[in-house]
């Protein structure tokens, strides 16, 4: 069994900065990629940013430039940077993880998910 404990979320004008951090505990034996979603009113569920063991990085077009997805690998945990925020960025934001666990096979688990505002 894997958990996933988010924090970070708030809210914010437009401009201003985020940092959202997502720590991952429970029967891990490694952690393949590392990613945030986030799913605003009335829209799917869209990938933000991911970052694999090694520190490669996939980011969506609408956050390149001002989003920056982190990971520390000792503590299991993810962050997401968010800085310049627009009023479209408002969203509920989860994290997802997708790894191997002590016992055989793979897992993938979700935050319970942090919302994030960003309004004048």
């Amino acid at each position: 069994q894997v958990q996933l404990v988010e924090s970070g979320g708030g809210a914010v004008q437009p401009g201003g900065s985020l940092r959202l951090s997502c720590a991952a505990s429970g029967s891990i034996a490694s952690i393949y990629v590392m990613g945030w979603y986030r799913q605003a009113p009335g829209k799917e569920r869209e990938l933000v940013a991911s970052i694999v063991s090694y520190g490669s990085t996939n980011y969506a077009d609408s956050v390149k430039g001002r989003f920056t997805i982190s990971r520390d690998n000792a503590k299991n945990t993810v962050y997401l940077q968010m800085n310049s925020l627009k009023a479209e960025d408002t969203a509920v934001y989860y994290c997802n993880v997708y790894g191997r666990p002590r016992a055989s096979g793979t897992f993938q688990a979700w935050g319970q998910g942090t919302l994030v505002t960003v309004s004048s």
